[in-house]
């Protein structure tokens, strides 16, 4: 089992060029959560919580059964403790992204996560000592310019507590990111795994507590299955494994083609209109996203 297992890790060896491809695309994946939360028709946010997570745990689990042969308890083995540190950071992050999407505009929540690449500088310098390169920390101020820019309009129609999950949402991804990056030499995708099962855990206490219903319409069941799956599982699955080959400071950064498409799909969709600031620093956080991909795209010869 275990050798199965380091076979297929072997799949992923360091490579710039490939690890830009996955992180961006994970954005990409990502990018639909707002949409999907606008289309739910009367689910609360610890109902959300609930059936996004555990479809995301099945999902994740039959993944892992099949891309590492069957190799699922060595698989978790070898991730470690670490796994169960980064899951609960990134469980955190679930939770509050729900409420920030419900409490203000998508396109100030998404902007609100783009401060994740400066925590993940902070937290990768601490934690991992990683060397954040004079260009990478540039393009952060860069997008850092475009979302003050952004933010002016989003708080003007957002909520001090839409705000403040926001922040926390962005704070718990860093800390993943960052772990994820220290845990690279291992299988990652049980780093997920046990953020959605700490997700499970925390929207089950808290249905229990606040006597909400554990029945939604088949609708809202359906949109939460598929952020479970697409949304969140197949893009953090990318991101895992796009992790491997980059820097916390990075995939954070160009994971941020979420912020961009978010607030697009959202105003395809039901005409929720991001407002002029909110497109002029879009276009902004937009050029530092494509200049770090092709600084690194270039550096990778």
């Amino acid at each position: 089992m275990l050798s199965n297992l380091q076979e297929n890790l072997e799949l992923f060896p360091v490579d710039r060029k490939k690890g830009v491809a996955l992180v961006l695309t994970a954005g990409i994946f990502w990018s639909f959560a707002g949409l999907a939360i606008r289309l739910i028709e009367h689910a609360l946010e610890w109902q959300i919580l609930f059936y996004r997570s555990s479809t995301l745990v099945l999902f994740l689990v039959c993944y892992i059964a099949v891309a590492r042969r069957g190799a699922v308890i060595a698989s978790f083995r070898n991730a470690g403790k670490l796994s169960v540190v980064a899951g609960f950071g990134l469980s955190i992050a679930f939770a509050t992204w729900i409420f920030s999407l419900t409490h203000t505009t998508v396109a100030n929540a998404l902007f609100l996560l783009s401060t994740a690449p400066f925590l993940a500088a902070v937290i990768g310098r601490w934690l991992l000592g990683e060397i954040v390169r004079p260009s990478t920390w540039i393009f952060i101020v860069m997008a850092s310019t475009g979302v003050g820019v952004m933010v002016v309009e989003g708080l003007q129609v957002g909520t001090i507590f839409g705000t403040c999950m926001g922040l926390a949402s962005a704070t718990g991804f860093a800390f993943f990111a960052v772990l994820l990056r220290r845990g690279r030499n291992t299988d990652l995708v049980p780093f997920v795994f046990w953020a959605g099962v700490l997700a499970v855990i925390w929207a089950t206490g808290m249905i229990l507590i606040t006597g909400e219903s554990w029945s939604i319409s088949v609708r809202d069941w359906l949109l939460c299955a598929f952020m479970g799956v697409f949304q969140i599982g197949i893009g953090l699955v990318m991101f895992s494994h796009g992790s491997r080959h980059l820097s916390a400071a990075e995939i954070t950064l160009l994971s941020m083609t979420e912020i961009i498409l978010g607030p697009i799909w959202v105003y395809i969709g039901v005409g929720e209109l991001p407002g002029v600031l909110t497109l002029v620093g879009g276009g902004i956080v937009l050029s530092a996203i494509a200049g770090q991909a092709i600084r690194t795209l270039r550096q990778a010869g």
